[in-house]
């Protein structure tokens, strides 16, 4: 039993080894357009399945959806979203395309609508680990994301008329307000070797 433990232990350093010898010389794939490795996409879905069960907002929402809310989720989406997930006329565009391994929804045709709002602001709030989709919470406050989620909830068949009109023709929103400089880090001091 005591050969067994040592050669099992054994293994597992090695494996570790390997896996770190892996690492340090760029043998794991690192480029988005790569194909992912076996199981990656497993490991991914499994582990965004745990966490949305265990963080996802639940009902009642601290923010009530109406037609205001809606349509001021629709101009949030077309300031921060459309570049990767288009609007009602819109194709895939270099962004979306070489984002990868897994593209980016295009919502004309990819909806959302059958996942709980607690998830579609879990994804907008915390991003989606080895997609491309951000996180957002540094850029946008509670309320915004709640009404970009209740906007994604009802497109683009379940529309108020405010927000149709901004999903149908995009062209009329303002470009989103620049975000405020990152606070500037103070320059690193060098050690004498």
């Amino acid at each position: 039993m005591r050969g067994f433990l040592v050669g099992f232990v054994a293994a597992l350093a090695v494996l570790a080894v390997l896996f770190f010898s892996a690492v340090k010389t760029g043998q794991l794939p690192a480029r988005a357009d790569g194909a992912p490795l076996p199981g990656e996409r497993w490991v991914a879905r499994t582990a965004l399945k745990a966490a949305i069960a265990r963080e996802a907002p639940k009902p009642p929402y601290p923010y009530p959806s109406s037609d205001p809310e809606i349509a001021n989720g629709a101009t949030l989406y077309v300031q921060n979203c459309a570049v990767c997930h288009g609007t009602a006329h819109t194709t895939p565009n270099a962004i979306a395309r070489g984002l990868g391994p897994i593209r980016p929804p295009q919502f004309a045709r990819d909806s959302v609508d059958d996942d709980p709002e607690g998830v579609t602001y879990w994804k907008i709030e915390h991003g989606i680990r080895f997609t491309g989709m951000p996180a957002y919470s540094p850029a946008l406050d509670e309320r915004s994301i709640w009404a970009l989620t209740y906007f994604l909830k009802r497109v683009p068949k379940d529309l108020p008329a405010a927000a149709n009109a901004i999903w149908e023709d995009p062209s009329h929103v303002a470009p989103p307000t620049p975000m405020p400089a990152l606070p500037t880090r103070p320059p690193r001091r060098r050690t004498a070797s």
